[in-house]
């Protein structure tokens, strides 16, 4: 299939397999696609935290509204941004720029400089906001590798953050929740969503060309 097919083919899975577990290449294949994806500046202002421990997916299952998919799945991986951007976070992006291209030049020099004198300076939720937003890039990304793959993925935010945050120790490591999403294989005979038509926005009514 084509990548238009495979987009075709993926859908929100609503019902997985616990039987099926994702092959550990695969899986390593999307966290690498999301580790190349485009990032503001270059930061990367978040990671991925990849769970397969069946009692931690039990606790976050609890305030995930019950959600089948975080214990059915067999890695359930969450988005977590910086809560902040500070100045060593800034530094440290830039210092391996330097150490792996192993040249500093003036614009490059600048463009840290500007950085450090804005970012650390607005609030925190402000800064919370725009790593977000970061995080959901890397998401596209992910939902796309894992179709290209065939691998049944199910964006959510349907879970308390907060609550996700303390499971996970995150505060203590500067991070806070954003999403998650489960990886897995559907189970065809039970999905209610499967067999349904894909329903999309017409092309002419999405997509407004400027010529």
């Amino acid at each position: 299939m084509s990548l238009l097919d495979k987009l075709k083919w993926r859908y929100a899975t609503k019902k997985m397999d616990p039987s099926k577990a994702v092959a550990t290449e695969k899986v390593e294949q999307i966290l690498e696609a999301v580790r190349y994806t485009a990032s503001s500046s270059g930061l990367q202002p978040y990671e991925l935290i990849v769970i397969t421990n069946k009692d931690l997916r039990e606790k976050i299952k609890a305030i995930a509204n019950n959600q089948s998919q975080v214990t059915d799945c067999s890695h359930l991986v969450v988005f977590a941004a910086w809560d902040h951007y500070t100045e060593q976070r800034i530094n440290d992006a830039f210092d391996m720029t330097e150490k792996v291209r192993n040249f500093k030049n003036d614009a490059g020099v600048a463009y840290r400089q500007m950085l450090l004198k804005n970012y650390p300076a607005r609030d925190p939720e402000v800064n919370f906001t725009h790593t977000a937003k970061q995080a959901y890039i890397g998401l596209g990304t992910a939902l796309i590798a894992a179709a290209e793959l065939e691998v049944d993925a199910t964006p959510m935010e349907g879970f308390d953050p907060k609550a996700l945050d303390e499971i996970l120790d995150l505060k203590a490591k500067g991070l806070r929740s954003v999403v998650m999403l489960p990886l897995g294989y559907r189970k065809a005979d039970e999905d209610w969503l499967l067999n349904l038509k894909k329903v999309r926005r017409p092309a002419d009514q999405f997509i407004s060309w400027i010529k």
